[in-house]
């Protein structure tokens, strides 16, 4: 197995921070509105729950960004370990404008659906389709798109001369 890192994507430290900073503020200010001008009580419950939420989703993202993804011969993985897809897996990548994919980021199709898994800003997966991308910056994502468009194409060759 050729364990060689082909591309890699991380986000930065001000992308982070500046991600991360924009959740937090949310939360805080939405539980600050809460308790300083308390509103009915279905108002109060709504603004202290999604501002929690808020906050929540800020420390995942914290913890998130922190790793990074990985791209080899073989496989897509982030570096706590968790395998995102083989790339004898993938079928499609999307890059277009219209599709629903994360910020800076790309969306790619499997052949078979994997479970559900979610690193904040970094890359989600639910079912067949995995998004890669958010706080991360364009450029790796972008070149990491097209290392694995080629490698797919590749492959798909190698497939159509084989059959």
């Amino acid at each position: 197995m050729n364990d060689e890192v082909v591309a890699k994507i991380e986000a930065s430290g001000p992308r982070r921070v500046m991600g991360v900073g924009m959740l937090a503020s949310v939360g805080v200010i939405l539980i600050y509105v809460a308790f300083s001008t308390p509103p009915s009580a279905a108002w109060l419950v709504f603004l202290l729950v999604v501002g929690c939420a808020a906050l929540w989703l800020a420390v995942r993202m914290w913890q998130a960004t922190a790793y990074r993804i990985e791209l080899t011969e073989e496989v897509l993985r982030c570096t706590d370990g968790t395998e995102i897809a083989r790339v004898a897996d993938i079928e499609t990548i999307d890059r277009g404008f219209f599709a629903f994919k994360p910020s800076n980021g790309f969306l790619m199709r499997r052949k078979t659906p994997g479970s559900r898994a979610w690193m904040p800003g970094l890359w989600w997966r639910m079912g067949r389709r995995i998004g890669i991308g958010g706080v991360t910056p364009g450029s790796q994502s972008k070149a990491m798109s097209e290392i694995l468009a080629a490698m797919i194409a590749r492959r798909d060759m190698g497939a159509d001369l084989e059959g």
